[in-house]
C-alpha cells in the first residue's frame, strides 16, 4: 500500500496518466453479435498491440507472442464484468491462481492464447512477468 492507503496497482495507474493509457491492453465488448476473430500481439516494447480492442459479443481474441520473451494474458479479476468467467492463459480460474502458477500461463515465443468474449463490458488484463513494466490495462 502507498502512504495514502491506495493499492500499488492503483498508484501505478494513477501515476502513469497518459502513459498507462497508452500502454494498456483492454478489450471492450459490445452487445452486437457478429462472431469474428481479432488479433492482439505482444511486442518487444512490452506492450499489447493494439493497446485497446473493441469487439462484439461472440468475438474470439487471439493473443500472439511474436517476441523472444515469455508473456501471459491474465485478467484483473476486479476489472471484468460481474458474473463473467475469469480468463487467463494457462487456464487459471482466478487472478491469485494465475499469479501463484505463472509458469502454467506463460506463452513462449510463437505461442498464442484465445478467449471468446460472451458478455458485453470492459475487460482489463496484463502480463504477469511484465506488470511492473506496465504491460497492463
Amino acid at each position: 500500500m502507498t502512504e495514502d492507503g491506495s493499492t500499488r496497482r492503483a498508484f501505478l495507474r494513477g501515476s502513469g496518466g497518459i502513459l498507462a493509457v497508452a500502454m494498456a491492453g483492454c478489450v471492450g465488448s459490445s452487445s452486437q453479435g457478429d462472431s469474428n476473430t481479432k488479433s492482439v500481439g505482444m511486442t518487444d516494447e512490452l506492450k499489447f498491440d493494439p493497446e485497446t480492442v473493441h469487439v462484439s459479443v461472440g468475438t474470439t481474441v487471439v493473443w500472439k507472442n511474436s517476441t523472444d520473451a515469455s508473456h501471459t494474458v491474465t485478467a484483473y479479476e476486479d476489472e471484468i464484468p460481474d458474473d463473467t468467467a475469469y480468463f487467463a492463459s494457462g487456464g487459471a480460474d482466478s487472478e491469485q491462481a494465475a499469479r501463484e502458477n505463472v509458469d502454467d500461463g506463460l506463452l513462449r515465443p510463437d505461442e498464442q492464447y484465445k478467449h471468446t468474449f460472451e458478455q458485453a463490458g470492459q475487460y482489463g488484463y496484463f502480463c504477469i512477468p511484465h506488470e511492473r513494466s506496465k504491460m497492463l490495462c
